[in-house]
């Protein structure tokens, strides 16, 4: 194996309960089959990482998670996908609700064109928060949170769009928080950043991973053994239909897998 084990940070002891479930999930865009039988358990307050080569689902599979595959027209889920139990897809849940419990942060920072106070108190906002105070209070905590404060206290009334690319990342899982969410959704976060801006991110992940699950999709094997906790290789099937391969610890599945075709990708064969 030719990626360095000194990558792979050090894991929490002890069993960690599932905050979400999928069992054998299919996901259909029209005729076209996405995902095939997906079946993982991802604990609560820990890092999973989805990797894969290109194609092969997995920012598919990571938004099943708050029904965002919803908005495309034709999708289609069989099998079952829980949070805290709760089948997600069943006709009685709230989306709003379940998209303010399952927060997003997607490849690229996408602020909102207005002023870094008003892109953080959008959230509360809408779920009926408009005291100033308490969104003042609401948006110094979030951007606490997010490792921004420092650098935007002092433009809080400037726009977000003035930013750099990192703070305009970080801006964006600021305004996710505030709406105070169980788990944060990462689709490939880095992709567009420098690789200072990389680092910032990362440790802003390991910090909110000790009050937050969170799930990320990265094409990095580097970031997945530095950040995650947990892996899921997917690969795609000759339909091009998404499968998972493997599953587990991620200093497993580094140093270890179980499958060859895992083995084959990380050591950087093929993907």
């Amino acid at each position: 194996m030719n990626i360095d084990t000194q990558l792979l940070h050090e894991k929490t002891t002890g069993p960690r309960q599932s905050r979400l479930r999928t069992e054998a999930v299919n996901l259909y865009y029209g005729t076209f089959q996405a995902l095939r039988n997906i079946s993982l358990e991802i604990p609560e307050r820990a890092i999973t990482a989805i990797i894969g080569p290109s194609g092969c689902g997995k920012s598919s599979l990571l938004r099943l998670f708050n029904r965002m595959n919803d908005l495309i027209t034709g999708a289609r889920v069989v099998g079952l996908v829980e949070l805290d139990g709760i089948n997600i897809y069943d006709d009685s849940v709230d989306v709003v609700e379940l998209r303010k419990r399952v927060g997003m942060v997607f490849q690229k920072p996408n602020p909102f064109p207005m002023s870094v106070f008003e892109n953080v108190a959008f959230g509360p906002r809408r779920h009926g928060r408009h005291k100033l105070g308490e969104l003042e209070d609401i948006v110094t905590r979030s951007l606490q949170q997010a490792a921004l404060w420092d650098e935007a206290k002092d433009k809080l009334g400037q726009s977000a769009l003035a930013l750099s690319g990192g703070q305009q990342q970080r801006l964006c899982i600021a305004r996710v928080l505030a709406v105070e969410p169980e788990v944060i959704l990462m689709d490939e976060p880095c992709s567009a950043l420098d690789p200072v801006a990389t680092l910032r991110i990362e440790e802003l992940m390991r910090d909110l991973a000790r009050d937050y699950t969170i799930v990320i999709v990265t094409h990095n094997m580097q970031q997945a053994a530095r950040v995650s906790d947990m892996a899921a290789f997917l690969m795609m099937e000759t339909d091009k239909a998404g499968t998972l391969v493997e599953y587990g610890p991620t200093s497993e599945i580094f140093t270890n897998p179980r499958d060859k075709r895992t083995e084959d990708y990380i050591t950087g064969r093929f993907g």
